[in-house]
């Protein structure tokens, strides 16, 4: 199921448990399309998420853990200002559409007691949250401001008056008005006409329909001959969505969630607690994934000019040095030119001599007419000279090109496999390394650099994890102890690991390799070999690019990354038992 009508009706139901008589405690916007709300109710925090990314627009409750931009954006200034501390009065959703509704009660600068409406409009590209003033319906902020050249039908700005969108055609299936006799015999009808799909039929008839659920509603209704059974079957239908249990299958080859299972679905799971939960399983690597394309997408693409930049020199480079280390062949035209100069014709084109280095055999010479002969034999000399001195300047350059090539690709690498809030140290390491052009509006002082991410081995032991060469200069260089384990994918891109363990255990040191591994270009390869060495064994040579060091004395482990290993060993076990 698409996050339709339907799904929202049962997700009103299990906000409304959960939030109702809650207080607003924290409000956040880590992302332009997402805002928390974190409210607390039943001694416990709420963190409800509402998206209007286009892809992966809905709202739920989120335990899924979010960084804060360093600067709040403006949207969220403004609901801190109105919301901070307000009671949830209510969870609705309009008619059967996708328009969620949460009324708020607060106290203004004077004390005085107002009524607010946070809207949820949750329509894909036109998705919006919006902040109203109850009393007068005036729109106080919204996360997308919408010109009048865009929507015509609405004003979307603030200070104006809030128009809700124009709902769906068809009858709410969860609403007091139900369908007549009339209306039940022109659906049979409906239903039955060959020329249309059974599914338009049911878009047709009621709102909030998806097409999974569509579907749904056509095979349970495809046996139904007469309009008693057609309306039995159809409010069974809408009857088990008061009894939700969240599920997640295939629905024509593609992974879809619903709020009860469905007969249309293949591969269900519905083992999930709540619907929230389910939507951080079906949502979360893919709403990590968008939005880190989103930050990091004009990133890669400058990423992506210059390593093409590169590539195209270490090539050029490349075949002058093959050229130059070839230039001896000059130096013994021009030795054989010299030999036998009275041989030579004036204006020849080329000319062929006996080559002595290779017991007399023949060797064709090319020649320039307008020279003379000795001349010819000069220039030879001279093109030999000059590659003989151009080969340590190109060999130079060359290892200079392929060194920067090797560094912008393992930011690369680094950029796939880290988290979005480790895209702001890359981004600062890019503008030092003048990849980026610096961001003038950053401040003069050093950027903090975020630490690196911390893992527990199934003893208990730490794993740090650096997710960019900043992280990794500083956990290495600066965090570890020198007893520590250190680990790196061998000759691979990746992440810099360290086991806080002078003498980890052989599965912990494998678990770690598992890490390294997995936060590396080699992600979805298996036998990644990972080398390992005492903290004390790395090196970092004088003007090294950030995040490289050289080591000796190193053990190599061959493991294969597994997702399933890197989450769990995220949560610290709750009893940790060294061996």
């Amino acid at each position: 199921m698409s996050f339709d009508g339907i799904f929202l009706h049962a997700m009103t139901a299990e906000l409304t448990d959960e939030l109702v008589g809650g207080r607003v405690v924290k409000l956040q916007q880590p992302y332009p399309q997402d805002v928390i709300v974190v409210v607390r109710n039943q001694r416990q925090n709420f963190p409800l998420l509402l998206s209007v990314n286009p892809t992966l627009a809905r709202a739920q409750i989120t335990r899924i853990p979010y960084a804060n931009p360093k600067t709040p954006p403006n949207f969220v200034m403004t609901l801190r200002k109105y919301l901070e501390n307000a009671t949830v009065v209510g969870v609705e959703q309009v008619a059967n559409d996708r328009i969620l509704r949460l009324r708020l009660r607060s106290r203004n600068e004077l004390g005085d007691q107002e009524d607010l409406l946070l809207i949820a409009e949750i329509m894909g590209r036109h998705s919006n949250i919006l902040l109203v003033d109850s009393a007068t319906g005036r729109i106080i902020d919204l996360i997308k401001h919408v010109s009048p050249d865009q929507n015509r039908f609405r004003l979307l700005m603030p200070g104006a008056q809030y128009v809700q969108p124009e709902l769906q055609n068809g009858f709410d299936p969860f609403g007091k008005s139900a369908l007549t006799s009339a209306d039940w015999e022109r659906l049979l009808l409906a239903l039955r006409d060959l020329k249309t799909k059974p599914e338009q039929v049911w878009q047709r008839t009621f709102q909030g329909l998806g097409k999974d659920s569509a579907a749904e509603l056509a095979l349970q209704t495809k046996r139904c001959l007469d309009v008693a059974s057609l309306q039995t079957t159809t409010l069974d239908f809408w009857q088990h969505f008061s009894q939700q249990q969240a599920t997640i299958g295939r629905f024509n080859g593609q992974l879809q969630f619903s709020a009860v299972p469905y007969q249309v679905m293949t591969e269900q799971q519905s083992d999930f607690a709540d619907l929230s939960v389910m939507l951080d399983q079906f949502y979360g690597q893919k709403a990590e994934t968008d939005r880190k394309h989103q930050l990091a997408s004009n990133m890669l693409q400058r990423l992506s000019t210059v390593i093409k930049r590169n590539r195209k020199k270490v090539k050029k480079l490349q075949q002058t040095l093959d050229h130059a280390e070839n230039a001896d062949i000059d130096r013994i035209k021009g030795e054989i030119l010299t030999t036998y100069l009275n041989q030579v014709p004036e204006h020849a084109k080329s000319v062929t001599l006996p080559n002595y280095y290779e017991e007399g055999q023949p060797l064709v010479i090319k020649l320039a007419p307008e020279l003379s002969p000795s001349k010819n034999a000069q220039k030879y000399f001279t093109r030999y000279q000059k590659a003989k001195t151009a080969l340590v300047v190109v060999k130079q350059q060359l290892e200079e090109t392929q060194t920067e090539l090797d560094y912008l690709l393992g930011v690369e690498a680094q950029v796939g496999v880290g988290d979005p809030k480790d895209l702001a140290d890359i981004q600062y390491e890019l503008e030092q390394q003048g990849v980026l052009r610096p961001n003038q509006k950053r401040k003069k002082q050093r950027v903090k650099v975020n630490p690196a991410e911390r893992f527990y081995a199934s003893d208990g032991t730490e794993i740090l994890v650096g997710k960019n060469n900043l992280q990794n200069d500083q956990l290495t260089l600066k965090t570890a102890k020198k007893t520590d384990l250190w680990l790196h994918t061998k000759n691979i891109p990746g992440s810099h690991v360290i086991i806080t363990d002078p003498a980890p255990s052989e599965a912990t040191i494998k678990e770690a390799a598992m890490l390294a591994a997995y936060f590396s270009k080699a992600r979805q390869s298996s036998q990644v070999p990972v080398d390992y060495v005492p903290v004390k064994a790395i090196k970092k040579p004088n003007g090294a690019k950030p995040g490289f060091v050289i080591y000796t004395g190193q053990h190599t482990l061959y493991v294969t990354p597994e997702l399933e290993l890197v989450t769990r060993l995220r949560q610290k076990p709750i009893a940790p038992v060294k061996s």
